[in-house]
């Protein structure tokens, strides 16, 4: 059963909305097929740049005007960057939803990156690549997507180098969009307790005027993968570290059952095998993780935890170990059956938070062009075989596959 309202305007942007009612906040916003793998060389961080200007000026507003709009009634406006993704967002009352579809396309399609502007932020995301660099357990993870993803495009950093970030003038944010803003890529995502006849009249009176853009971009696909194994010396007290490997696209059938493999893994429930093994067991980690990242084309497994230096060794020795048992045995029925209800669980919580629901829907659509309804998700879930988990460790999870990367104490 479909709950949710779906239509596209005449320039090609989707419109998706789901009515949800208890709540008096509406959550809106653009989610777009662009993303960081989508720059060139000499365009690292440009999509992530292009993000933090779009709050820094329009055809209409200055930048306190921008900030002020919402705020001052408050609601939130709001942003972040993807490898694949740029999404521009908003929470407000209802009264204010209509203020909040008329910014939201107004700095999504109407910037006019001011120079001054330009030289300010600049300075700004410096200092957030400085207070990444300062953060080990942040770093690691973008460095590992680097030893992955070598020199594909999903190995760069999403923030981009101190070179790149200081070249940017207005010429190159126009280009970008040029090169890259397609309307039949922009999909707006609306919930809340607001009829959805409302919804459609807004969003064809402010965003029914936009050009159809019709962008000749070509991404990237990625090729082969190589197992590969780093050590950098870096000035931290702890090890930090991470292993993984490539793993399954977003289109995949698999993707679901290798969620649920991750889970077990190491999902955020504090009885996952490996904070059973590393933290409850022998006090080695404070946090260790299993995550994972499909992309459009290929997807991507890790695991992070920080560790002391002593202890790196014996904690890489149970890693291995915890993951050639879900190669080697078979989950068994109780195991499964609490695997599931754990993954049902934690996907239901995680639909009761409407901003984050509103955020799914509109990736969903553009990933899938449907959003899979709870009930349909469960049944899949419910439907996961012992065999069919173990098949996918013995193909996903193999230890030859597998690339690291540690991060050691200079001293």
């Amino acid at each position: 059963m479909v709950d949710y309202n779906l239509f596209t305007l005449p320039n090609g942007i989707r419109i998706i909305h789901k009515e949800v009612p208890s709540t008096k906040i509406v959550h809106c916003g653009f989610v777009l097929d662009i993303g960081s793998r989508d720059e060139r060389e000499d365009q690292l961080g440009i999509a992530h740049f292009w993000e933090h200007m779009a709050f820094k000026g329009t055809k209409k507003r200055k930048a306190f005007h921008i900030l002020n709009r919402l705020d001052s009634v408050g609601g939130e406006l709001n942003a972040y960057t993807t490898k694949e993704k740029i999404c521009f967002y908003a929470s407000a009352l209802e009264k204010h939803m209509e203020s909040a579809f008329e910014l939201l396309q107004d700095i999504t399609f109407d910037s006019v990156f001011p120079e001054k502007q330009i030289e300010n932020e600049r300075g700004v995301i410096l200092e957030e690549m400085s207070l990444y660099h300062d953060s080990p357990e942040d770093a690691i993870q973008d460095e590992f997507d680097n030893v992955v993803f070598k020199d594909h495009p999903l190995g760069k950093n999403i923030l981009g180098t101190t070179s790149s970030v200081k070249s940017f003038r207005r010429n190159d944010f126009q280009q970008f969009l040029k090169h890259n803003l397609n309307t039949e890529g922009v999909v707006f995502s609306c919930v809340g307790n607001v009829p959805f006849k409302k919804v459609r009249r807004l969003a064809e009176k402010y965003f029914g005027s936009i050009p159809h853009l019709k962008a000749e971009r070509n991404r990237l696909s990625f090729g082969l993968y190589e197992p590969k194994s780093e050590i950098v010396k870096r000035n931290i007290t702890q090890a930090h570290c991470a292993i993984g490997t490539t793993a399954y696209a977003l289109g995949d059938k698999k993707r679901l059952p290798f969620f649920m493999l991750m889970n077990i893994l190491g999902g955020p429930g504090m009885n996952s095998r490996l904070n059973l093994a590393l933290r409850e067991k022998y006090g080695f980690v404070y946090n260790i993780e299993a995550s994972y990242h499909p992309y459009s084309d290929t997807g991507l497994f890790a695991i992070f935890y920080g560790t002391e230096l002593s202890q790196v060794a014996r904690s890489k020795k149970l890693i291995a170990k915890e993951l050639k048992l879900l190669r080697d045995k078979p989950l068994g029925t109780l195991q499964l059956h609490k695997g599931k209800e754990q993954l049902i669980g934690q996907l239901a919580m995680a639909e009761e938070n409407n901003a984050s629901l509103m955020l799914m829907m509109g990736k969903s659509i553009l990933d899938l062009n449907k959003v899979h309804s709870l009930d349909s998700i469960f049944k899949r879930i419910r439907a996961i075989s012992s065999a069919e988990l173990q098949d996918i460790a013995n193909e996903a999870l193999r230890e030859d596959q597998m690339s690291y990367l540690t991060f050691l104490p200079k001293n």
